[in-house]
């Protein structure tokens, strides 16, 4: 009986490898993350990174700028929505009040925020935007060139 109940063991185990081998990978997008260069008017221009994610058709990116938060600012507290323009027409958007807190002079921090993207969908900042929304003032900024290295890919 032990013996029985060890090869079933064992067969249980190999059958749940193998099955591990065989799933399907996970979707990704390519590259993880781009770095664009934005002018944001009067509030300032600079670099600033777009990190992004996938499972499945839901998508996140996280924006981190060079540009410095003027006031602290508590978690949470910034509503963004960062449009992207998509290779074959049209934008797709992603939209949060989701931020770390941040102190004065620390660089701001959106996201992540959350999108919808399709497999093959290929998304560019240049072109788009990203409106940010802080006590009661809407700061809206665009890149000034295409993002490095690439547009992202969706899986």
């Amino acid at each position: 009986m032990k013996r029985i109940a060890t090869g079933a063991a064992l067969t249980v185990g190999a059958l749940a490898v193998a099955g591990l081998a065989f799933a399907p990978a996970a979707l990704a997008v390519a590259p993880g993350s781009a770095t664009i260069n934005a002018d944001c008017g009067s509030f300032g221009s600079g670099e600033g990174t777009l990190t992004a994610t996938q499972d499945g058709t839901a998508a996140t990116i996280t924006v981190t700028s060079s540009i410095a938060a003027p006031i602290a600012l508590g978690a949470d507290s910034i509503q963004s929505t960062l449009t992207l323009v998509k290779a074959g027409g049209g934008t797709t958007t992603f939209t949060a009040t989701e931020n770390p807190a941040m102190d004065a002079g620390d660089s701001v921090q959106v996201g992540p925020l959350p999108g919808t993207v399709a497999s093959g969908d290929s998304l560019e900042a240049f072109g788009g935007s990203l409106r940010i929304s802080v006590l009661g003032i809407t700061i809206t900024c665009t890149a000034t060139a295409p993002q490095s290295p690439g547009p992202f890919v969706f899986d």
